[in-house]
């Protein structure tokens, strides 16, 4: 009868190999309305907790054992003390014990990168990892150091074998995002509709150059994340230059309320929106339709394209996390298509500052269409992903970007009485 040794049944750079090229032919195999509708940052997170491969960890503390009677093969005894041909069998005990671990019970059969040419012999049950011990006679300090010795052999080709894991995990997300972007941008190649996707705003040439810019530095079992109901369609989109550079001409007006509040300290809303408006409108025009930055109902700062919303604006004073919730509440009404891009401009005239600032990512993560904080870097710029209301595969790119303009004591208070 055959031992059933543990790490024998496969190598690990035949698996890895075959785990790459797995991962390569289900994202081939994916429908091409999903690729393309779908975020692919939640295909991206998909694919990484379907490959992520979890070596197994022997749960010691909760070993519990067993005893049964068993026949004791002594042929070889027989043959070599007596000459007398078998088989033979002696009545003995044989005591099993059972080790529960977490991880995937399949890497039990996997060679590690470093091994030994005397692999441990065991059995794995589901979740449990039984060692088997049997003889005739059984001395209870000596199974127990037999015990201990096999555990730290297992244990050896364990840590070896998640050596070798960790590596291959931390290549996951780089190696699906290339072959997910790879293959989306050949089917937009094969529409030939690349050059449809970006639509970058035209600079006039003597656009004046009044605020300067500051200098910015740029194993549960998962599921694909939720389909676009609606077929691709190629859309209008904001290029990332051009939102940046948008962002910067708000930033920089801003600064320029922040740093004057005297003159700034009785506007409205409406009064404010018409000052980025003189901005925005001195910096472009749309390229692809003619049209400006406009009011539009209640949108405060509109960019459209092929009348597509490109880019909207919101101008709010602080008026605590409620009112920060239905901002975003409102840019997402406005929103009905694909990676659309906004911007929240927050002026606080309360004095703790700081704690406005607190307040806003917090505030973000709790708004139910919340799908996943983006970098950026600065003290007072924020940046998020939001899912659509209606398509949770559609989503909207938002920054906020806050700044304290001390009014006067009236404003103030006035301002104090609704956070």
């Amino acid at each position: 009868m055959s031992r059933p040794y543990l790490f024998n049944s496969g190598d690990w750079h035949s698996l890895q190999r075959a785990q790459e090229q797995k991962l390569r032919n289900d994202i081939a195999a994916l429908a091409a309305n999903r690729i393309l509708t779908s975020s692919i940052e939640d295909l991206c997170d998909y694919f990484v907790k379907t490959f992520t491969l979890d070596v197994p960890v022997l749960q010691k503390d909760k070993t519990v054992v067993d005893q049964q009677e068993r026949d004791i093969d002594v042929s070889h005894d027989y043959a070599r003390m007596w000459s007398t041909p078998g088989p033979h069998f002696i009545r003995g005990t044989e005591v099993s014990f059972s080790v529960p671990f977490s991880g995937e019970a399949d890497l039990f059969r996997i060679q590690p990168s470093t091994f030994t040419m005397n692999p441990p012999v065991g059995e794995v049950q589901e979740q449990t990892l039984i060692l088997r011990f049997a003889a005739t006679q059984l001395n209870p300090e000596a199974l127990k150091r037999d015990f201990e010795a096999q555990i730290s052999t297992i244990e050896g080709y364990l840590g070896n074998l998640r050596s070798n894991v960790e590596v291959y995990n931390k290549a996951i997300p780089a190696t699906a995002r290339q072959v997910l972007e790879g293959r989306k941008n050949k089917l937009l190649a094969d529409q030939n509709i690349v050059a449809q996707l970006g639509f970058p705003l035209k600079e006039r040439a003597n656009a004046p150059r009044t605020y300067p810019a500051p200098e910015v530095r740029r194993k549960i079992k998962p599921s694909l994340p939720p389909q676009s109901t609606q077929p691709f369609k190629p859309e209008p989109a904001l290029t990332s230059e051009d939102y940046e550079h948008i962002l910067n001409v708000l930033q920089n007006m801003a600064l320029v309320m922040e740093r004057s509040p005297s003159a700034f300290n009785a506007i409205d809303e409406e009064s404010l929106r018409s000052h980025f408006l003189v901005q925005l409108n001195g910096q472009y025009e749309g390229q692809a339709s003619g049209e400006t930055f406009n009011y539009e109902g209640k949108t405060d700062i509109l960019l459209r394209v092929e009348g597509r919303n490109i880019f909207i604006g919101e101008c709010k004073y602080w008026g605590g996390p409620k009112k920060l919730l239905e901002t975003l509440d409102q840019l997402l009404s406005y929103s009905s298509w694909r990676d659309t891009k906004t911007a929240v401009i927050i002026f606080n005239r309360n004095k703790n500052f700081s704690a406005v600032l607190e307040a806003i990512v917090p505030t973000i993560q709790t708004h139910p269409n919340f799908k996943r904080l983006m970098p950026i870097e600065g003290e007072t710029r924020f940046r998020a992903v939001l899912s659509h209301k209606d398509d949770l595969a559609r989503e909207m790119i938002v920054t906020i970007l806050a700044f304290d303009v001390p009014g006067t004591i009236e404003s103030q208070d006035k301002q104090a009485t609704t956070s």
